[in-house]
């Protein structure tokens, strides 16, 4: 990683910090990452040769960022945000990364994009958005993954009860194997087989 990109993070990580301290409603603050998350994630991704992800809940750009470097020139990360001032935010931070010709950010609601994916055409797929949605996704979900496809999903030890359906839903569907990392906020992982 280079030493601007590594500037540039730890930059929106104090800038989520200090944002979201000053803001009440959920909706309105960046709820990034943190940094032992991106490197974990990173490390996947870089592990496994990630090069088709796909992201949902783009925020500010910071997780995006760490997907895009870890993937390398050869990779592309789909991003998805639904809320317009968030996803300016990104393509800045994207810009000033010189990370954003291998970022195609979507503004829009991620079900219906799934909907339109091709099956099998994503190698990781992030899950950090409305956690409440993950369930009626899961159909879609399951079917972009590609066999030996990676499903990360945050927050699972932090609002552990609010995902315990999804990933319960998950450990029981045959052909997928999961294991729960307390690395960050808790990243729930399930392999497609």
């Amino acid at each position: 990683m280079q030493a601007s990109l590594k500037a540039l993070l730890r930059e929106l990580e104090t800038f989520g910090r200090q944002h979201d301290s000053s803001v009440a409603e959920r909706t309105g603050r960046m709820l990034n990452i943190t940094p032992d998350t991106g490197e974990f994630l990173a490390v996947l991704t870089r592990s496994m040769g990630a090069t088709r992800i796909l992201e949902v809940g783009t925020s500010n750009g910071y997780s995006t960022l760490w997907l895009a470097d870890a993937a390398g020139a050869a990779g592309t990360v789909t991003t998805l945000e639904l809320a317009p001032e968030k996803a300016t935010l990104a393509r800045a931070n994207f810009a000033r990364a010189g990370l954003h010709e291998r970022i195609r950010l979507v503004e829009g609601e991620a079900g219906a994009f799934l909907a339109g994916c091709d099956s099998a055409s994503v190698d990781l797929l992030f899950l950090d958005s409305e956690r409440r949605a993950y369930a009626g996704w899961w159909p879609e979900l399951a079917r972009v993954l590609r066999p030996g496809g990676l499903l990360v999903v945050d927050n699972a030890v932090s609002h552990a009860q609010e995902l315990a359906p999804f990933m319960q839903a998950v450990r029981e569907e045959a052909g997928w194997s999961t294991s729960l990392v307390p690395v960050g906020k808790g990243e729930f992982l399930a392999v497609k087989h």
